[in-house]
């Protein structure tokens, strides 16, 4: 499986707002862990994001990706419409059965 190109089109779905398909790169057991909230279900994670984002015009600009056999993080920066910073993350990704099950989030 190729964990990168899915990553790519996670990040992807969530720029371009095709909620449909974010949905079909995740587990039905996803979930999400990150500071400020914890989305125990694929649902509610995709509803957030289509809905509940208090900024939905961003941009999710990739600076380096490490690779395991389990798992993959991507270290990078949310840009708002106009190419601004918003905040950098680590975002790191585990897997099951060719989706993402699993994403901390540190920012």
């Amino acid at each position: 499986m190729d964990y990168a190109r899915l990553v790519d089109e996670y990040y992807r779905c969530l720029d371009a707002h095709e909620y449909e398909t974010l949905n079909s790169v995740l587990h039905p057991e996803f979930v999400q862990h990150r500071p400020d909230r914890s989305f125990e279900s694929r649902k509610a994670f995709v509803e957030f994001m289509a809905t509940g984002r208090p900024n939905t015009e961003t941009t999710h600009q990739i600076e380096a990706v490490l690779e395991s056999a389990a798992s993959l993080a991507a270290h990078g920066r949310l840009l708002n419409s106009e190419g601004e910073q918003l905040f950098e993350f680590i975002d790191v990704f585990r897997f099951d059965d060719g989706q993402i099950l699993a994403v901390d989030t540190f920012s």
